[in-house]
């Protein structure tokens, strides 16, 4: 029979490795990751900050930063070692699917304090360090906004053409393209 300490740390161990485990699986899962400071908040702040991220489609998970420094070394083909740094004191993950929205909750959350304070934040490959990225990370477009930004960019010469035929342009056009075949 084994020594019950023994047991205790195989007992830890194996529950290290399966939340390192469950870390790299919702790593995988988001390409929106922001590591922040709660700590110094109090209960009732922390419940709030929670149903913010939940009305918001934000997941937030309290981790140890060996285990995320841990998980985040074992993802391949990506390198998130530039936050291994921010990883200090206490840390709170939150992983959404528009690169923006934990930005947004995080401004909103504060109007009534200092927390939470951003450390870094990981989006798309792109790493931003310190809490005073929060204001530019809150003003990222997301994927179909921009998408939808070049659609209207693209569409507009379209439109305008279209418009001149419709209207009287399309005398003036066929003017001179009658003008052009007599050059020919």
């Amino acid at each position: 029979m084994l020594n019950p300490k023994i047991q205790r740390t195989m007992a830890t161990r194996a529950d290290k490795d399966a939340a390192i485990l469950e870390l790299v699986e919702d790593i995988k899962g988001t390409n929106v990751l922001y590591l922040t400071d709660a700590s110094s908040m109090d209960a009732e702040s922390t419940s709030k900050l929670r149903r913010a991220c939940n009305t918001g489609g934000i997941r937030m998970k309290v981790v140890k930063n060996t285990l995320l420094q841990k998980a985040m070394e074992r993802i391949e083909n990506k390198d998130y070692s530039a936050l291994f740094p921010t990883l200090v004191g206490q840390t709170a993950l939150l992983f959404a699917e528009k690169g923006n929205a934990p930005a947004k909750m995080i401004e909103s959350f504060r109007k009534k304090g200092t927390k939470p304070a951003l450390k870094s934040a990981w989006i798309d490959e792109a790493v931003f360090i310190g809490d005073d990225q929060v204001a530019v990370l809150s003003k990222l477009k997301g994927k179909e906004e921009l998408i939808g930004e070049i659609i209207a960019l693209l569409q507009s010469p379209i439109k305008n053409v279209i418009g001149s035929l419709q209207g009287g342009g399309g005398q003036k056009i066929a003017g001179l393209v009658k003008a052009l075949e007599a050059r020919a």
